[in-house]
């Protein structure tokens, strides 16, 4: 005689969402302002984040272009610290969550 066979087992699929809004990067976007030389938007990117000359005329260009760019990107607490610097430089900056 043989064994009986073990009941089925009944599989469910568990799905846990979790809230990683915290998680979110934001961003620190500089402004196009009528202040400004494209020049010195330029050099405030380079010394301030350390971008190459080349990846900060091409920011400043769209901040002249399109009116915004996103400089940095990061935690809430980052970004807050470079848009306070960015502020201090004499630039137009905010800071909105990443999409």
């Amino acid at each position: 005689m043989t064994a009986p066979l073990p009941a089925p087992t009944r599989q469910t699929d568990v799905r846990v969402e979790e809230d990683v809004s915290g998680d979110v990067p934001w961003q620190a976007i500089v402004w196009n302002d009528p202040v400004n030389l494209m020049s010195y938007v330029a050099y405030v990117l380079q010394k301030l984040f350390g971008y190459p000359e080349p990846k900060a005329t091409a920011l400043m260009l769209d901040v002249h272009h399109k009116g915004k760019a996103a400089v940095s990107a990061g935690d809430k607490d980052k970004i807050e610290a470079d848009v306070a610097k960015l502020h201090a430089a004499g630039l137009w900056a905010t800071m909105q969550k990443s999409s």
